[in-house]
């Protein structure tokens, strides 16, 4: 089912941890996805190719009023990366983070291994390079990546950007063994304790963006609450005017 004209195609846990191995990209849909996803096709395409969730609580919200069901659930990076990770731990699969910063990143395969025990977890923080990528930058990030040898490689580079790069790389990774392709966003921040993540009363209040601008207060953060407002008059047009 759409919302906002955007795929959202895996409603629970369940039904991600049922994935089939065929190589994939899962996509967790906040609302600066889905606003984004109006103007940009490539990015509107590859949501709708990949395994969509939902991630945010005003699109959650939105979407189970539009349908008028309770069955979808809230799958954010930061909520789904501890059962893939148990999942993989299980059957002996290798993870590997990608992205955030050196501190973050480092933190986040610190704390997972401790919470693991026997799970098979490396990571790369690669210097921070504006989408696309330089060739000698992509190159030596899957150099990396084919060293690990991962089963499942968490992405987070940001909305859209690694959504874009994991588009790019898909058959590379596949060839590598990859089989699962996370973008997860913030992650790693709040997996590895640098960054507090929202309180459970404030995600439920939809004010999450807001405190994590709060928290770490940089521009952009400015920019993309603002954007994912936009998510309202969308929601308006299609499900709504269209009904």
């Amino acid at each position: 089912m759409k919302l906002c004209n955007v795929d959202i195609n895996c409603h629970s846990k369940a039904e991600l941890m049922r994935l089939s191995v065929s190589p994939q990209i899962v996509v967790t849909v906040n609302a600066e996805a889905i606003v984004r996803a109006q103007t940009e096709l490539r990015l509107h395409k590859i949501i709708n190719d990949s395994v969509s969730t939902i991630d945010g609580q005003i699109p959650f919200w939105l979407y189970r009023k539009a349908y008028k069901t309770k069955s979808v659930e809230k799958l954010s990076g930061s909520d789904i990366i501890y059962e893939i990770c148990q999942w993989a731990k299980k059957d002996n699969i290798k993870v590997f983070l990608l992205g955030g910063n050196q501190e973050s990143n480092a933190g986040a395969v610190k704390k997972l291994k401790q919470m693991y025990g026997s799970l098979q977890i490396e990571g790369f923080s690669p210097i921070y390079q504006p989408y696309p990528f330089s060739l000698e930058h992509n190159r030596i990030i899957l150099k990396h990546i084919e060293k690990a040898a991962p089963g499942i490689l968490f992405v987070g580079f940001g909305m859209g950007k690694q959504e874009y790069w994991a588009d790019e790389h898909l058959d590379h990774l596949k060839m590598m063994g990859v089989k699962l392709i996370v973008g997860c966003g913030g992650t790693f921040d709040f997996v590895s304790g640098r960054i507090r993540r929202a309180p459970k009363k404030i995600q439920d209040m939809g004010l999450e963006g807001l405190w994590r601008l709060v928290s770490e207060f940089k521009w952009f953060r400015i920019k993309r609450v603002f954007l994912s407002f936009k998510i309202f008059p969308l929601y308006f047009k299609y499900h709504i005017l269209h009904k």
